[in-house]
């Protein structure tokens, strides 16, 4: 800790964070549907050496029901150190947590005990209507200049182009909303950005309307899911290029740049392609100043006896993988791919990012695999939210997608986070001494103690 950088967890680099002390705990966003109680965050004690290992060390309930937490982060990281808008003094201490239906922000201080931390504020959706003009609140960043959120829907219920809206670091205000010229962007799902480049990238889901009420296979069978990625001048908050992955791609979802500063690619999931229920990787790039995107990995769909499927895909006699999550290790050299539908977890050398290469694989839950858990715990769902540590040597994957949804493909859905350990050249394997099962409330997001592959962005290579 020194006086102009009292937060030792942020790094100017993600060599010099792979360096940082492990996590001892994370915050773990969840959900409860139809049971009247209200969704919060979990604290869950990650430390092997610690008699509570593996166990829910406290709850922050929030005060409202059916807000539908879903993604979340800090008010503050490593970009803090970046020499165009520097704020070293800012601490990483508030966790920012929006939600996707009642789109609310719960403000969470962390500090001066972070087991027992406790709501501070919260931004009511009317100020986030009035000041930016979005609803249906998604994803956090923290960048150097603010802390960035953005939204799925407008106003007018939901309607009209969902984006970003940026909040006071200081007091957590609501500033308005970040594009100055949106050009044709509509739909929206996550945003992060190449930071030292001034590039903002963003990606497309649906309008609220066609995922609050559940999947309905007609969408995705006419094609009326997002299918594209946008690339933004970040600094003057315009649009400059879209690049369209093909109709036939719906739902194209979580974006992971390169954690270097100095690289200009990066990978997005593709949930479903409908003509083969595949799911795909794309690989951005920039080549002679235009961005472009090249399908890298394709993961089939897998054959299964329709008396052993869910009623939403009877009709298919298969289960899609559903790509929908995928994370990047500090290093830029493992992907994992969540493959929600099958039950899959796989992980990708993408050292040579428009060539990866498969380096392993685990089976969680799925569809009709129901792999259980090495200490025979069985499994409904599959992994969908992955985490990896800075160091990259621990994975944790939790296995809620969006309450609809998850009554749709998974009845009876119980919650779970596992943790999987990984090798440094290549492959992994699921730990048998960690399991948290979260019963009838689902989990979401995992956030770990100082930063993880998913929160922080560098200017320092």
């Amino acid at each position: 800790m020194t006086l102009l950088r009292p937060d030792s967890t942020f790094y100017p680099s993600a060599r010099q964070a792979m360096q940082a002390p492990p996590e001892r705990f994370g915050y773990v966003g969840f959900l409860n549907v139809g049971n009247g109680k209200p969704d919060g965050i979990a604290v869950v004690d990650l430390d092997p050496a610690s008699a509570t290992y593996s166990q829910i060390l406290n709850k922050i309930e929030f005060p409202h029901v059916g807000d539908e937490v879903h993604h979340f982060g800090w008010n503050a990281c490593s970009s803090a150190l970046c020499p165009s808008s520097a704020h070293p003094h800012l601490e990483r201490r508030y966790l920012l947590v929006p939600t996707l239906r009642t789109s609310r922000i719960y403000v969470i201080d962390t500090k001066p005990d972070p087991i027992q931390a406790r709501i501070v504020k919260i931004v009511d959706a009317d100020e986030v209507a009035s000041r930016a003009g979005y609803s249906r609140l998604h994803t956090v960043h923290c960048g150097p200049d603010a802390i960035y959120v953005n939204a799925l829907g407008g106003t007018n219920d939901g309607q009209g182009p969902g984006g970003i809206f940026m909040l006071d670091h200081y007091n957590f205000d609501v500033l308005g909303a970040w594009e100055i010229d949106r050009g044709p962007q509509h739909l929206a799902y996550d945003f992060w950005w190449h930071i030292g480049h001034d590039v903002m990238v963003t990606s497309e889901w649906a309008t609220p309307a066609m995922f609050e009420n559940g999947l309905n296979v007609e969408d995705i069978v006419n094609q009326r899911f997002g299918h594209a990625l946008h690339f933004w001048d970040l600094r003057r908050r315009r649009h400059i290029q879209t690049v369209d992955l093909g109709a036939e791609n719906q739902m194209v979802l979580e974006l992971r740049p390169a954690h270097n500063p100095n690289k200009t690619y990066g990978f997005v999931g593709v949930v479903t392609n409908t003509t083969d229920l595949s799911s795909s990787i794309w690989t951005w790039y920039q080549e002679q100043g235009e961005w472009k995107a090249k399908k890298t990995i394709h993961i089939p769909a897998e054959p299964a006896d329709a008396d052993h499927l869910p009623d939403i895909l009877k009709p298919f006699g298969a289960v899609p993988p559903l790509v929908t999550d995928i994370d990047l290790s500090l290093d830029d050299r493992y992907l994992y791919v969540s493959c929600w539908g099958t039950g899959e977890l796989r992980q990708y050398d993408v050292s040579d990012p428009l060539n990866p290469r498969l380096t392993g694989s685990v089976r969680l839950g799925g569809v009709t695999a129901k792999a259980a858990h090495p200490n025979g715990t069985p499994l409904n769902g599959g992994p969908q939210m992955v985490e990896i540590s800075r160091d990259g040597k621990r994975v944790y994957v939790t296995n809620s997608l969006y309450s609809t949804w998850d009554d749709q493909f998974y009845p009876g859905l119980r919650g779970w986070l596992v943790k999987l350990n990984a090798n440094a050249e290549g492959g992994f394997a699921i730990d048998p001494d960690f399991f948290v099962d979260f019963g009838d409330t689902r989990p979401h997001q995992v956030r770990l103690e100082g930063g993880d592959a998913s929160t922080d962005s560098y200017c320092f290579s």
